[in-house]
């Protein structure tokens, strides 16, 4: 599982941290929802490339993430870029494989399959692994179908009507569309299965190529197409565990106004994403904390809540919370006005606040009277305000410093 990137779209959302240890839902991380993903597939051999900022996520893994049983060769290992192979950190995504080559040969697997940490979305990777054998594919890659303004974001490919790849693009800047849509395109998840002996020589090939950036999309995999080996296109529809209207349910989540959609989704009576499905459980750290409060105080109680998302250890006094998610261990206090926002874990709100359509950094301390998204103008002069309109706010903008950031 690759989880070393910054996601630098997030602005200062990852300036402490990486996009994978971003927290998301109320009391997860996105790396949780791949983490997930694993364990309900029944995939418990697994290493986790870790590179920037990754102190908390690699907190966040050994707290959250122990149970597994190393007597039935279970195991989830933190592989921090070493300089194994050579000096210099992971150079691309073939590079973060091709310097722990050593050891997946410990390991000796059949099939090697990899991930990317920093996406939102419930799949059965069990289903792609038995079609990529039933195929004989040399490689395949998770695909699915996104609009064409938006394919060039990713990579783009091209198939038959059997699934074999007959051409891919990473990140082109004129995608190519789909033969049977001309509005959408097919492009690549991130998500691929090796045959493992012929991955060690693909990275090996790749790793001694002075031309390459050592990526699976932008070298690897045109390489293998090139030479005519057998790519194989599995379609997510075919094994994703969180359908909606048809279409399967897959969140990038890498900008700003995306990770707030995504949370703010869960707050809608029918969110998009399930995150109540006992048969897909989205695990995580869980913290010992009490259960929520609401305190309404006085004769005539300002406070209420209305379709938000409220987790462990919040205390509610008086404020009305509409529209939004609250993270874990957050306060708000009387005569306070939370609406349509995100409040991160160990946010404190004072008096008479009032945030709308906001993103509010952990740990951020908001003073009594403070206001945010009436007025862009005096937002933007204070924060990060995206051009949908959506504030983020971290303690660092607000001067506070926080020595113990995560």
């Amino acid at each position: 599982m690759l989880a070393g990137g910054r996601g630098s779209r997030l602005q200062q959302l990852t300036d402490w941290r990486a996009k994978p240890a971003v927290p998301f839902g109320g009391k997860h991380r996105i790396i949780d929802f791949t983490l997930s993903n694993c364990i309900n597939s029944g995939i418990r051999r697994i290493g986790v490339a870790t590179q920037y900022k990754a102190h908390s996520l690699i907190q966040h893994l050994q707290r959250g993430w122990n149970f597994l049983d190393s007597s039935l060769q279970e195991f989830l290992d933190v592989l921090p870029a070493q300089q194994r192979m050579r000096e210099g950190w992971y150079a691309g995504t073939a590079d973060a494989l091709y310097q722990n080559i050593d050891i997946l040969r410990m390991q000796s697997p059949r099939l090697v399959l990899v991930l990317a940490g920093d996406h939102v979305y419930k799949m059965d990777y069990g289903l792609m692994l038995a079609e990529h054998v039933e195929n004989g594919a040399d490689v395949s890659i998770a695909c699915l179908e996104v609009p064409l303004a938006e394919a060039g974001a990713f990579g783009v490919l091209r198939m038959d009507d059997h699934g074999r790849v007959l051409d891919f693009s990473e990140k082109p800047a004129v995608p190519r569309p789909m033969a049977s849509d001309p509005t959408r395109a097919i492009v690549s998840m991130g998500i691929y299965v090796f045959n493992t002996e012929s991955l060690y020589t693909y990275l090996r090939e790749d790793a001694h190529c002075p031309e390459s950036t050592h990526d699976f999309g932008r070298d690897v995999i045109p390489r293998l197409l090139r030479e005519g080996k057998h790519v194989h296109a599995h379609r997510y529809s075919g094994s994703c565990v969180n359908m909606v209207d048809g279409h399967p349910y897959w969140r990038d989540v890498g900008t700003v106004d995306a990770y707030w959609e995504a949370n703010m989704d869960l707050t809608r009576v029918q969110p998009e994403l399930n995150m109540y499905d006992p048969q897909w459980p989205i695990r995580t750290l869980e913290e010992h904390l009490a259960p929520a409060k609401f305190d309404f105080e006085g004769p005539d109680p300002r406070g209420q809540t209305f379709q938000a998302l409220v987790s462990s250890g919040c205390v509610v006094s008086g404020a009305s919370v509409i529209r939004s998610l609250l993270f874990t261990d957050v306060t708000i206090d009387r005569g306070s006005v939370i609406e349509d926002s995100v409040l991160l874990p160990e946010v404190r709100v004072g008096r008479d606040v009032r945030i709308r359509r906001a993103v509010v950094d952990k740990f951020c301390v908001i003073p009594d009277g403070f206001t945010t998204g009436i007025d862009r103008a005096e937002d933007e002069a204070r924060f990060y305000v995206t051009p949908q309109g959506t504030t983020l706010i971290t303690p660092e903008m607000l001067g506070q410093s926080m020595h113990d950031y995560d």
